[in-house]
């Protein structure tokens, strides 16, 4: 239907209006098994004649509905999602083409293409017309074949959205593209513990080691000596990098939540914030997403509390109610939380989207601000 949008000379030029005259044209197949259909039953006898239409219009549902699906590609190249009740839907979409979708396609071509045509060809079909006549019908012809060419895009495009809109709903759509995002973080999440593993069995052992034999060295080494001094600096430096080492992982994916849970972590990670954080999470262990999402979230959000809200203190508390997570992080801030500034709110708010969680934000301007998270436990 886009293609309708364009000036006229590039869409008569495009591929677009033939495209949809040969997809409108292909219903001479479903017409010819309906044919088929009605010169079986006529030549069989009474008593079968009600019982053989139907039966042959039963068999011919499911080719009927692969040729649907195959000449939608003419007009709509983008691929059909799995929906659960798909043989349902084919087969409600070949019954209508047989009893009535073809011939309404055929009619329109013939109505917008056949008639324009026949005028341009009126002086060879019609010879004992006068040559004014004639002339003046094919420059008629002429005239109205550009809009036939709109007029069968435009059948042809409606056609293939009904198509699309019976077979793939919107919703299946929507859901799959859910699935799709759901599986997407399930794969982040992974490669997350992955490296989390990685890092904490490869390089935090050799730091731990590098760090132990630094320190040894160190005892056996006078301070006041210029080696001592340095075996001494890199032991610090070792100390330090394995510091960071461990924030690192943490950061990646926390081992905490993996063995202890939500509760814990929440209070690990409130713990190393620059702004007392108070925590009241009561929660027993969740499923693995509900939990990866909820740390998250807590962890963005004193992120954003330590960097933007100059506050002097904060909160978190957790409940299940009724089967749903509810987290609820605030403080004593200036308020003004504005997900358009780019403070990761948006961020947030997709996140939850794919464990089908919602946010809710209230940060008046002075504070204090409120950020509740609702996450299905289910």
């Amino acid at each position: 239907m886009e293609a309708l949008t364009l000036r006229p000379v590039p869409f008569l030029r495009s591929a677009w209006p033939w495209r949809c005259a040969a997809y409108l044209m292909a219903s001479v197949v479903p017409g010819a098994v309906i044919g088929v259909a009605a010169a079986v039953t006529q030549a069989l006898p009474e008593p079968l004649l009600y019982v053989a239409g139907p039966v042959v219009l039963v068999v011919s549902l499911l080719p009927v509905a692969r040729f649907e699906r195959l000449r939608l590609l003419l007009v709509d190249g983008v691929p059909l999602p799995e929906v659960p009740d798909r043989r349902r839907r084919e087969a409600g979409l070949a019954l209508m083409t047989l009893l009535a979708l073809w011939w309404i396609d055929l009619l329109m071509v013939g109505f917008t293409v056949v008639g324009p045509v026949l005028l341009i060809l009126t002086p060879l079909v019609q010879p004992e017309v006068t040559p004014e006549v004639g002339g003046a019908a094919s420059v008629a012809g002429v005239l109205l074949l550009p809009v036939a060419a709109y007029t069968v895009t435009a059948w042809g495009g409606a056609r293939g959205a009904v198509v699309r809109t019976i077979l793939a709903p919107q919703g299946s759509e929507l859901s799959e593209v859910l699935r799709s995002r759901a599986r997407l973080v399930d794969a982040f999440e992974m490669e997350r513990r992955r490296i989390e593993r990685d890092l904490h069995d490869g390089a935090q052992q050799r730091l731990v080691a590098l760090s132990m034999t630094l320190g040894m060295a160190r005892l056996d080494l006078a301070e006041d000596s210029e080696a001592g001094r340095l075996v001494g600096l890199a032991h610090d430096e070792a100390k330090q990098a394995l510091a960071e080492l461990r924030e690192l992982i943490r950061g990646v994916h926390s081992p905490i939540l993996t063995d202890r849970g939500l509760a814990a972590a929440v209070r690990d990670v409130a713990g190393r914030s620059p702004v007392p954080i108070g925590v009241d999470v009561e929660v027993g262990r969740l499923p693995a997403p509900v939990e990866v999402t909820a740390y998250y979230v807590v962890s963005e959000a004193l992120a954003n509390l330590a960097k933007h809200s100059r506050a002097t203190k904060g909160s978190v508390t957790g409940r299940v109610r009724r089967g749903t997570l509810v987290v609820e992080v605030s403080d004593d801030g200036v308020g003004g939380a504005d997900p358009a500034k780019g403070s990761g709110l948006t961020g947030l708010a997709d996140r939850l989207a794919v464990v089908e969680g919602r946010l809710s934000l209230s940060s008046p301007i002075g504070g204090p601000t409120l950020l509740r998270v609702e996450i299905p436990c289910a």
